[in-house]
């Protein structure tokens, strides 16, 4: 009789989870330290072109978080990279929000064969 292989073990994913968001926030909060202050692209060519001229204030300018800064922190570069940390908070959360509900909804949802009439019933 052959000798049976053992099954895989099975692996988790907190080890890929925490390594994710290790990264993601040494990103957001170390190397946005390194980010240029310069416009971006779309930004130099809408000033070279005259596109900018007729630009208004956003709805956003006075909050907490305006313009990838934290309100209230003067060194610029220390305040961007915990804009970054903190949005990376968020997004972090909301995910995980909509993660839950979703997997709630489809945990009390009916399955296909249930809803189907049994065979000779009608």
């Amino acid at each position: 009789m052959p000798a049976r292989t053992p099954a895989p073990a099975r692996r988790s994913a907190r080890r890929v989870w925490a390594a994710g968001l290790v990264t993601a926030l040494v990103c957001a909060g170390g190397v946005s330290y390194y980010a240029s202050t310069s416009p971006d692209g779309l930004e130099k060519v809408a000033h070279d072109k005259g596109l900018d001229s007729r630009t208004e204030e956003h709805a956003a300018k006075g909050s907490p978080l305006a313009d990838y800064q934290v309100k209230d922190v003067s060194d610029a570069r220390i305040s961007g990279g915990l804009a970054g940390v903190i949005g990376v908070g968020v997004t972090l959360a909301a995910g995980t929000g909509v993660f839950l509900v979703v997997r709630r909804r489809r945990a009390h949802a009916p399955t296909p064969a249930a809803e189907a009439p049994a065979a000779g019933s009608v």
